[in-house]
């Protein structure tokens, strides 16, 4: 009798430890990277139009539950809004829109003037004259429809080379320069004073690609033609740019006085050609395919990338919370690793883990840390 009593208390006791344990530890469903970071900055992700359309209940759930903030991966893009001269294509970009306004999140249209994923039209327009007009068209037409429905414009994007010159797309070789710049600001302020419009770009950290961007911000400045933010695209990886690099970026643009956001965050995990240069989309690399050196994790993450992917998001995160006064939103370039466009660029076929959810939409490390920060 004594004995049943003795195992009795003992496993009453194994059993409180284990309940104790259980609510101690971090659980997934109890955090939430909006909540923890709301009084910080807007914490967003890319969706596409599946996700917009709430085809998969998983990631709709968590896309709720983790994020105030989206931007569309392609919708809102020349190419599929305005596909032809006298036609636009509203029906992604609607329901992308509702979406939003439906769960309270902050919604950011990207973007208005690009010279990638660009109708094939607009390539074939050579007079000063009828482009303006274009840009005026697509401008007015769009942000005019969505006034004080998309909070945020990514106005401008990639319009500049690696050495921080202009580059010379079908926008500044016909209209003769980067007068289309001020146009494209200036249209959209009118077409929505409200609106936080924003220059978008890759390698903003580079030396010689930030004094570009300083340049871009002070030119427009001068002008009177507003300019809110500069958004830093941030496909990083596990080692570049350095904390300290980034934040020399980041005091830099916001002693100009805009607001500082990171819009396409993600970190590869995987080797990329020696000769790549930042995000252009148009790079592409075939002789690599089915090449293992360029794809060696096709199956799971090892334990120790695992760990320097955590590691690096955590260093990244400390660095945004020391300059929250400074940093208004942080986009992460899709929801989970199997929806990241690093599977296919600059290498088709790749598996990556560059997001804080992998492919079943499971927390990962990396989102364990960086909301540990909150607590510390």
């Amino acid at each position: 009798m004594l004995k049943k009593k003795t195992l009795f208390l003992l496993l009453t006791t194994l059993c409180l430890t284990l309940s104790n344990a259980q609510k101690k530890a971090p659980s997934a469903e109890k955090q939430s990277l909006k909540e923890n970071f709301k009084n910080d900055f807007l914490i967003g992700a890319a969706v596409n139009s599946n996700q917009c359309k709430e085809l998969n209940l998983e990631e709709s759930v968590l896309i709720k539950k983790e994020f105030n903030s989206i931007t569309p991966e392609n919708d809102l893009k020349w190419s599929n809004i305005h596909p032809s001269k006298d036609g636009f294509n509203f029906d992604l970009a609607d329901k992308y829109v509702s979406f939003g306004e439906k769960n309270n999140m902050h919604i950011v249209g990207h973007t208005l003037v690009w010279h990638s994923q660009l109708a094939s039209w607009v390539n074939k327009v050579q007079q000063k004259d009828t482009l303006q007009s274009i840009i005026s068209n697509h401008i007015n037409t769009i942000v005019k429809r969505y006034k004080g429905r998309i909070n945020t414009w990514d106005v401008l994007n990639e319009a500049l080379n690696e050495d921080g010159s202009p580059r010379e797309s079908v926008f500044y070789n016909v209209m003769g320069g980067e007068n289309y710049i001020d146009l494209a600001f200036d249209l959209a302020a009118k077409a929505d004073p409200e609106a936080t419009l924003v220059y978008n770009d890759y390698n903003v950290c580079n030396p010689q690609k930030r004094k570009g961007v300083v340049r871009i911000v002070k030119s427009l400045k001068n002008k009177g033609v507003k300019i809110d933010a500069v958004g830093i695209q941030a496909h990083w990886n596990l080692t570049e740019p350095s904390i300290e690099t980034i934040e020399k970026t980041i005091e830099t643009l916001a002693d100009l006085d805009v607001q500082v956001m990171f819009t396409e965050l993600d970190i590869t995990v995987i080797p990329s050609p020696w000769d790549l240069e930042g995000a252009a989309v148009e790079q592409n690399y075939e002789q690599y395919e089915n090449d293992p050196k360029m794809n060696p994790y096709p199956e799971k993450l090892p334990k120790k990338i695992e760990r320097k992917l955590a590691k690096r998001y955590e260093d990244i995160f400390k660095l945004f919370l020391k300059h929250k006064d400074k940093v208004s939103r942080v986009t992460f370039w899709g929801v989970n690793d199997g929806q990241s466009w690093l599977n296919n660029w600059p290498i088709k076929g790749r598996t990556n883990y560059p997001l804080l959810f992998d492919i079943k939409n499971k927390p990962k490390n990396a989102y364990y840390l960086v909301n540990a920060l909150k607590k510390k």
